[in-house]
C-alpha cells in the first residue's frame, strides 16, 4: 500500500462570505444568579469545500488555512481600517462542505461604532482565501472569497492594518461549542 500523500496542494472553492450579528449565548448552569443582557456579536462566515487530485487516497486533509480580511470604518473616522486573521483548520473532509468564522466581540463593536448594539453597518467589507495543505495553486481562481467589494480588494487598499481590534476564530468565543459539526475543526494552540 502506497503512502497517504499528506502536504499535497488541492483545490478549494469558497462561496460569498455571509455576516450577521448574533447575541451572547445563555447557557444553563446557575445563570439566574447573575443579572446581565446579552450583547451583540458579529459573525462572517464562509463556506467552502476542498477537493484533492485522484491519486490522493485520504478522505481529508491535514491542514486549510483561511485568510480573513475585514474591512471597518470607525464611528467619527473618515478612514478605512483593515483587521486580519488566518485560522488553521485541521482534519479537513475531502468533498464536504464546511464552515470557516470570525468575529468581533461586543467591545470591538463598541470600539468601532460607539455602540453596544452590532450593525453590519460597521463593515465595509470582507474578503480572504482558503489555502489548502500550506500551498495554492494559481490556477485555483475560486479559493478567494469577497464581500462588498470584488475578490483582491485587501491587496489593493491603501487601508492601515488596525491590530488592536482582534478578530476572534470561533474557538475564541462563547460560540465554541456551538454548531461543531458544521465548522471546520480549529488547529489547538500549543502552550
Amino acid at each position: 500500500m502506497a503512502a497517504p500523500l499528506y502536504g499535497q496542494a488541492g483545490n478549494a472553492e469558497a462561496s460569498d462570505p455571509k455576516f450577521d450579528t448574533l447575541q451572547s449565548p445563555v447557557v444553563g448552569g446557575n445563570t439566574e444568579r447573575k443579572s446581565w443582557k446579552p450583547k451583540d456579536w458579529l459573525e462572517a462566515e464562509v463556506k467552502f469545500k476542498v477537493e484533492m487530485p485522484k491519486t490522493y487516497r485520504q478522505s481529508f486533509v491535514d491542514s486549510v488555512t483561511v485568510k480573513w480580511y475585514v474591512a471597518v470604518k470607525p464611528e467619527g473616522s473618515r478612514d478605512v481600517y483593515i483587521l486580519e486573521k488566518e485560522v488553521e483548520h485541521v482534519n479537513v473532509p475531502v468533498g464536504e462542505d464546511v464552515y470557516s468564522s470570525v468575529y468581533l466581540s461586543p467591545s470591538a463593536i463598541k470600539r468601532i461604532s460607539g455602540s453596544d448594539r452590532a450593525s453590519k453597518g460597521v463593515i465595509e467589507a470582507i474578503g480572504g482565501e482558503v489555502i489548502v495543505n500550506g500551498t495554492t495553486r494559481e490556477s485555483n481562481k475560486k479559493r478567494y472569497f469577497a464581500y462588498g467589494e470584488k475578490v483582491g480588494w485587501w491587496t489593493k487598499t491603501k487601508a492601515s492594518r488596525l491590530d488592536r481590534v482582534p478578530l476572534l476564530n470561533k474557538n475564541e468565543t462563547p460560540f465554541k461549542f456551538l454548531w461543531w459539526d458544521r465548522y471546520a475543526e480549529i488547529k489547538p494552540e500549543r502552550r
